[in-house]
């Protein structure tokens, strides 16, 4: 009876680690199910060897490790906001339709009033814990497709905002683009006379006599 208990219980104890054991290999299943649209995850596979899946999840954890930990998060947070909407952005300039025009657009106005907020608050932003996770989180809610989060927070309140300062934004902006110019225009003015001013020292010091070069 007890060697009938022993191996009831150790049977009971298998099952367990084998159940787990199978879903974590049919969720490994789903994941390069899914990776197999991708090609550059079959490109690292046959270079490193390492099935793509691993890649995958191995990634992953380095972003997560990143954004937690911060070394580099900021860097990690600016590719994520810019490379695929702006590759989303060239694919939508070279189709004819024009709803993805539309969505990219929308999102580059979000993110652009995002990043200016994000200016005013920096130095606020560096005590809040696990900033930068909650940033890469909320870019791509409002990058992906599912979810459309930038089309949500412009019909919710930004696009109401902008029209009502439109007037006040267009003559900060002429304002600004005129102190820029005048600006330029003095930088490049004394940049040419003190261009001038070294030319003419220079010449004096050739036009000096070599004896005179000797006594100094």
């Amino acid at each position: 009876q007890r060697s009938k208990r022993s191996s009831v219980s150790a049977s009971n104890c298998r099952k367990p680690s084998n159940t787990t054991m199978d879903h974590i290999e049919a969720q490994l299943k789903k994941i390069r199910t899914k990776l197999d649209d991708v090609p550059a995850f079959q490109k690292a596979e046959d270079v490193t060897k390492v099935p793509k899946e691993y890649i995958a999840l191995g990634g992953g954890a380095l972003v997560l490790f990143i954004l937690f930990f911060g070394v580099g998060a900021g860097a990690l947070c600016n590719i994520v906001g810019f490379v695929y909407p702006a590759f989303k952005s060239f694919q939508a300039i070279e189709t004819q339709a024009r709803g993805d025009d539309t969505q990219w657009l929308i999102y580059w106005v979000v993110y652009a009033f995002f990043s200016i907020i994000e200016v005013f608050v920096d130095f606020l932003l560096y005590w809040i814990p696990f900033y930068y996770p909650f940033k890469a989180a909320f870019l791509i809610w409002c990058m992906a497709p599912q979810t459309r989060g930038a089309k949500f927070l412009y019909d919710s309140f930004l696009k109401d905002f902008l029209k009502q300062n439109e007037s006040r934004i267009d003559a900060a902006m002429d304002s600004a683009a005129k102190n820029a110019s005048v600006i330029a225009s003095e930088a490049v003015a004394a940049g040419a006379d003190l261009t001038a001013a070294g030319v003419s020292a220079a010449a004096e010091l050739s036009k000096k006599d070599p004896a005179d070069k000797k006594d100094e």
